[in-house]
């Protein structure tokens, strides 16, 4: 195995997912953290065996809904996304769907830009690259492609390549990934990949007003020097956090964004600016808006996913689908009046 300077083995520099750790990675802290984290994990664990007690299937309820804030065990996350999402649902009304997809006709433009996006996703992770075995840019090609087919409306959009892959990456699984990113594009994200990506653009607007009502101070900042929200958050929305946050966080906000749909987005968001509310005051000019929001997601802070998990449910206070509907409707129009 190939040891590097610093002594540290070519395994222990690759993630449990592939992905590469970087050089100035705090191997400290993090293995402090893990030590911590592990025990959390374990116990949730045996509550998690518990409750599915080897069945397949499980029922939305509250207590549900307390074990996914908690945090679904991997081993259990793939079938907990299939289920609370509607995907398993979906799938087992539509089999061979997903094959015919791919077995049908091509639109020769969408091939071709999937195609291109191929190398650029995830150049950091081991099992995405041309030389593994098996490698997972076929896998993903297949799933982008039938997914282009499937909904003619979105085709293929930058950033579903990164969602995509992730999904693969914890199902093992070409078709499960498919009805998976369905679920989210098409159910539980509305309107973000399209073309126009009305969607996207309203609730960055949405955060925008609800950073007024919850962070004031830092709205004012964002105003008085210009900075539209789209700047510093887009690709948290597009990306849903995928090489923002650190994997494991990402793993535990997609565990509730599942059950509990996209106002889980706005938890995260409105946590990492409420936190470091007094860092990006600090900030006097526009460039330097844009670096302390870069910074607001590295750290101890959202390493520690479980601490954080508690906090996005606490710290931005009561937010419900109904006020974040509703300001989806004026944001909306806003948009479309600018046209």
């Amino acid at each position: 195995m190939e040891r590097r300077e610093d002594g540290r083995d070519w395994a222990y520099r690759v993630d449990p997912y592939g992905f590469e750790r970087p050089d100035d990675f705090d191997y400290a802290s993090y293995e402090a953290f893990f030590s911590r984290y592990l025990v959390v994990l374990t116990r949730r664990a045996i509550k998690w065996s518990k409750l599915l007690k080897g069945n397949k299937s499980i029922q939305k309820s509250l207590k549900v809904k307390r074990y996914i804030r908690k945090g679904i065990p991997n081993e259990h996350r793939a079938l907990i996304w299939m289920i609370v999402s509607g995907a398993q649902t979906n799938m087992e009304q539509n089999p061979g769907y997903y094959h015919r997809l791919l077995e049908g006709e091509k639109n020769d433009k969408l091939v071709e830009a999937i195609k291109t996006d191929m190398n650029r996703t995830f150049p950091d992770n081991v099992k995405f690259r041309k030389t593994a075995d098996p490698c997972l840019q076929h896998t993903l090609y297949n799933v982008l492609v039938a997914y282009g087919h499937h909904n003619k409306a979105v085709g293929y959009c930058q950033g579903m390549n990164f969602i995509a892959g992730y999904l693969i990456l914890i199902t093992k699984n070409e078709e499960e990934s498919f009805w998976l990113l369905d679920a989210l594009i098409g159910r539980i994200l509305p309107d973000y990949y399209s073309p126009a990506m009305l969607g996207l653009k309203t609730d960055q607007e949405v955060l925008g007003e609800l950073v007024k009502m919850k962070v004031p101070a830092v709205a004012e900042l964002m105003e008085r020097h210009g900075v539209m929200w789209t700047l510093v958050v887009s690709r948290w929305f597009i990306c849903l956090f995928i090489d923002i946050l650190p994997v494991e966080t990402v793993l535990r906000i997609w565990d509730c964004l599942f059950y509990e749909g996209s106002k889980i987005i706005f938890r995260v968001a409105l946590t990492l600016i409420k936190q470091h509310q007094a860092f990006i005051l600090e900030a006097t000019n526009f460039p330097d808006i844009c670096d302390k929001f870069k910074q607001i997601t590295k750290g101890t802070f959202v390493t520690e996913c479980h601490s954080f998990m508690q906090k996005i449910f606490t710290d931005p206070g009561s937010l419900s689908i109904a006020t974040i509907n509703k300001l989806r409707e004026s944001c909306r129009e806003k948009l479309l009046s600018q046209g």
